[in-house]
């Protein structure tokens, strides 16, 4: 792709970096902006800016949050002991919009994958085990995708509540095997949280 501009290209090429943007969409957007009156274009760049300068995570879920507790953490009308286990921020998105859910999220941020180098020690799975230990939760339910990374991860935290009193389930395979949890619909979304299954017929079913 040729430019007639050095500036144009700069833009073109950083904005091509954020996800399922290749260069021809990403000319058209830098195109659009250029088209744009310029305090449009500098309200997106003060949004971006503060969305990463000022950004908190929730201290206790690790949700995306403008304050230390997020919305839902902070909700005294939602069920403490009850908290589903998420991937990221956007399955929390995806399980909320479905209304089917009135417990709390943990986020681990990730899924464990030797393959790209994300361990346990990487993800926020310490966190996860010390919330249970003090004895608040009473179920967790495994929401991760239902890949083989996801299954680990569910397996390794599995393991590592042994001995720990907690009911675990995993949301119905509704889901289809090998699917990511943001792209499904939001009715099989809630079924699967509704018709969980306990964790251990997961692993056996598998």
């Amino acid at each position: 792709m040729e430019f007639s501009s050095k500036l144009l290209e700069n833009a073109v090429q950083e904005m091509s970096q954020l996800p399922g943007i290749g260069k021809r969409t990403a000319l058209r957007l830098v195109l659009h902006l250029l088209k744009q009156p310029q305090e449009r274009t500098e309200l997106l760049t003060d949004a971006l800016m503060k969305l990463k300068s000022e950004v908190n995570f929730c201290s206790s879920c690790h949700n995306i949050s403008d304050t230390e507790l997020c919305e839902i953490c902070a909700n005294p009308k939602r069920d403490e002991s009850l908290v589903c286990v998420v991937e990221d921020i956007r399955d929390v998105m995806a399980i909320e919009n479905t209304s089917q859910y009135k417990g709390l999220y943990h986020v681990l941020g990730g899924k464990i994958s030797p393959m790209e180098g994300v361990g346990p020690q990487d993800l926020n799975i310490a966190s996860l085990i010390q919330k249970v230990r003090e004895g608040t939760v009473k179920e967790l339910i495994f929401a991760l995708s239902s890949t083989m990374e996801g299954d680990t991860t569910n397996f390794y935290i599995y393991r590592q509540l042994e001995g720990l009193e907690v009911v675990t389930s995993a949301i119905a395979r509704g889901i289809s095997v090998g699917d990511e949890l943001e792209f499904a619909d939001e009715v099989t979304l809630g079924r699967s949280i509704v018709n969980r299954v306990p964790f251990e017929n997961s692993i056996k079913a598998n």
